[in-house]
């Protein structure tokens, strides 16, 4: 299937080019802080501002997928993108910063969660974990190039040159996606058809998996991605004040994402979906653990690597099973799985942020490992029944 390959390929670099600003503003944290003289609890900020209006444009952006064509919305999406990469680049306060990181999430909003559904539409049911999976690799390499080169891009040439950057790329994504998708087939309306947005979204509510499914993905959005923003901060407590290697410990979850492309197929055939979700909520819960301890960086790049492959076998698990959930309206299926996704990014800094003030790092940081390993078993049990090897 030519036309899928090709399709598979512009998809991974689109969704590539897009992930580098998911976690680029993490390592430079303490940089902003620094440079617009408000706390790192305030710079921290710049996660949320991203997650939180991702969250809140899928209600919109999956439908109008629907209705609009999936392939217009990516496009313009990637355009729009690549604009607040020049917005943050020339902010000169903090403000400024944080809205060109809202501006960025509004615009992410209409790019991987599309083409999740795009994919819906185009590849067999059977075919959609391991292609999924491919795309995966893409998003994924941008998560560990965003921050991994945030962080070096900081000590070299301050925050700034990040976000240049980042918009350089994106010139290079929206050509791409331009001629990429010119001939791929979306389904569109002339209008918005607001009774259809409605029914839509009731018949993904009819199924009764889309409360586990969307229930599942927030908090795990919350307990994992929460941490992210204060990595660097938690660096700084065992001597590393480096951008450079938070960056590159931020990287790790990515590399455990990459593992995780490469071993899923065989994973499936030999344990099943049911003992995946509980596999990787049971890494991704341990390797929470270890960075309670607070251990040498490269202790936390390993338990890093871990977490991102222990969260991809739960995350794209759960991925497969909601594409499924109205065939007919997966746009819409799609956009409220990363609504609750990223509502759950959106809170993690601030639950993290409470934990800390609390009770500290290293207990907040052990509970969080224990709601994983929990998250594991309960969303395998309802999704799959007893853990057996059935896919």
């Amino acid at each position: 299937m030519p036309n899928v390959t090709r399709l598979l390929f512009v998809l991974a670099g689109i969704n590539f080019a897009a992930s580098l600003f998911v976690r680029m503003a993490d390592p430079i944290v303490p940089n902003v802080a620094q440079d617009f003289a408000v706390d790192v609890d305030t710079a921290a900020l710049l996660g949320t501002a991203f997650a939180l209006p991702f969250a809140l444009m899928q209600p919109i952006l999956g439908p109008v997928g629907d209705l609009l064509g999936k392939t217009r919305v990516i496009t313009a999406c990637v355009g729009v993108l690549g604009l607040s990469a020049v917005a943050s680049a020339l902010a000169v306060n903090f403000p400024m910063l944080l809205a060109s990181r809202i501006l960025a999430g509004m615009a992410g909003a209409g790019i991987f969660p599309v083409a999740m559904a795009l994919l819906g539409d185009k590849v067999p049911m059977q075919a959609r974990q391991v292609a999924i999976s491919r795309v995966l690799i893409g998003s994924i390499s941008g998560l560990l190039i965003g921050a991994a080169a945030s962080g070096l891009l900081a000590d070299l040439t301050g925050w700034r040159g990040v976000f240049v950057a980042a918009g350089c790329v994106m010139v290079g994504a929206f050509t791409g996606t331009v001629f990429g998708l010119r001939d791929v087939v979306s389904p569109r309306a002339e209008r918005i058809d607001f009774a259809a947005v409605f029914a839509n979204y009731r018949q993904v509510f009819s199924n009764p998996r889309a409360k586990v499914c969307y229930g599942a993905v927030f908090a795990e959005g919350a307990v994992l991605f929460g941490i992210f923003p204060y990595v660097a901060y938690l660096l700084g407590l065992t001597g590393e004040p480096r951008a450079g290697i938070a960056g590159f410990v931020i990287g790790g979850f990515a590399i455990g994402g990459l593992l995780y492309s490469a071993a899923i197929k065989r994973l499936l055939a030999l344990l099943g979906a049911g003992r995946i979700m509980i596999l990787g909520g049971a890494v991704a819960g341990v390797s929470l653990v270890i960075e309670a301890m607070l251990p040498p960086w490269p202790v936390q790049l390993v338990a890093m690597m871990a977490m991102g492959f222990g969260f991809f076998l739960l995350h794209a698990s759960i991925q497969v099973q909601m594409t499924e959930l109205a065939p007919t309206a997966r746009g819409t299926a799609v956009s409220m799985h990363a609504f609750s996704y990223f509502m759950g990014q959106a809170l993690g800094p601030v639950v993290y942020s409470v934990g800390f003030a609390l009770v500290g790092p290293s207990p907040t940081l052990v509970a969080a490992g224990a709601a994983m390993v929990l998250i594991g078993i309960v969303v395998a049990r309802l999704l799959h029944g007893p853990a057996s090897k059935e896919a």
